[in-house]
């Protein structure tokens, strides 16, 4: 915990946003990199910044600028990428939010979009966290598009069968670029194996879209000014929905369905199939879906509450943090899956 909160006040020093008309903008490359310049009419006053994949992705997007092609510029036609993207800028202005880090541009935004950014978040919460008895960080992380705060209450547990046993928690999120909203969502931890499962329905978020700039200026340094009033009701909203999060009868609901998961036998006639089609069914990719069957073959539990196991058990072999936090909300989503979805996915073997 203690060196999350040194990595977000550490990003904090070396953010810089800049509202800025995208006919003040130049993508140019040089030496393998590409660069955005910035400019105040005539005047360059930042360092040309590098652009990261994020950032691509949405100038990309907000062009109609087709992703494959845009990739397929990127890797092996970096001018052809920067007279296509120069081009629309030009032809087709508009009042864009840049989100830059240590001379890297890391969003390329609405000038609607809202900043509601990790170190205002964590101000926010952590001291709320920190009066909860027997509360446990069970983890932490930063990464380039979001941050994560997973959080146990070792107070509130169940035993879903004998020897399985599951905490209350949960999980806090935010996103300073554009890829997720500040978001507080039940966790429920099981010990036998150290996984997390996100509780998907039920959620407090607050996406990042407030009113336009009305600046006239064409490009200006956004200062970390002083919080507006509705920002700072939200964040105390925030502090209460954390408060309620780690919630009793909220929790005893998700460990009766996770039950009754162990009750719904899976059809053993055609275990890969039935994985399979789980698959296809919620976005686990081709590559995983072998981490998740060896997983439940592993787990010796052929049961829908298994195959839901087995998912975020698998979680914690994936590199990325962000992928791995996925998977724990698919976990849950595959627990929580309709009778007849269930039925469908279990099918015997043709």
């Amino acid at each position: 915990m203690e060196e999350m909160a040194a990595e977000i006040t550490r990003q904090r020093s070396l953010k810089e946003d800049y509202l800025v008309d995208t006919r003040n903008l130049q993508m140019e490359p040089h030496s393998g990199q590409v660069y955005l310049h910035i400019f105040d009419g005539k005047d360059e006053p930042v360092e040309p910044v590098q652009v990261n994949l994020n950032a691509h992705r949405q100038i990309g997007t907000h062009f109609h600028i087709p992703a494959p092609y845009y990739d397929l510029m990127l890797a092996g036609a970096p001018h052809l990428l920067a007279e296509n993207v120069n081009t629309w800028m030009q032809k087709s202005p508009s009042r864009r939010l840049v989100r830059t880090m240590g001379g890297t541009a890391r969003a390329f935004l609405s000038d609607r979009y809202r900043r509601l950014d990790n170190f205002e978040i964590a101000s926010a919460v952590l001291p709320i966290i920190g009066q909860m008895k027997d509360a446990r960080f069970e983890s932490c992380q930063v990464t380039d598009s979001r941050m994560y705060m997973k959080v146990v209450n070792t107070r509130m547990e169940a035993e879903v069968v004998p020897g399985d046993i599951v905490q209350a928690g949960m999980i806090i999120s935010n996103s300073e670029v554009g890829t997720g909203a500040v978001s507080v969502q039940p966790l429920v931890y099981r010990l036998v194996c150290s996984n997390g499962m996100i509780v998907n329905d039920a959620q407090t978020r607050r996406n990042h879209i407030g009113r336009a700039d009305k600046s006239e200026e064409a490009f200006l340094l956004y200062s970390n000014e002083t919080l507006e009033a509705d920002d700072r009701a939200f964040l105390m909203k925030l502090q209460d929905t954390v408060r309620a999060a780690v919630e009793e009868a909220r929790f005893s609901r998700v460990v009766d369905l996770m039950k009754n998961a162990a009750q719904a036998k899976m059809d053993t006639d055609d275990i890969p199939g039935t994985v399979r089609l789980a698959s296809r069914e919620f976005h686990i990719t081709e590559g995983e879906e072998g981490g998740v069957l060896q997983h439940l073959i592993e787990g010796k539990d052929l049961t829908l509450y298994g195959l839901s196991n087995a998912v975020t058990r698998y979680s914690q072999d994936v590199e990325s943090y962000d992928r791995a936090t996925e998977l724990e909300s698919i976990g849950y989503n595959i627990l929580s899956m309709s009778p007849g979805t269930w039925r469908r996915i279990n099918r015997p073997a043709a």
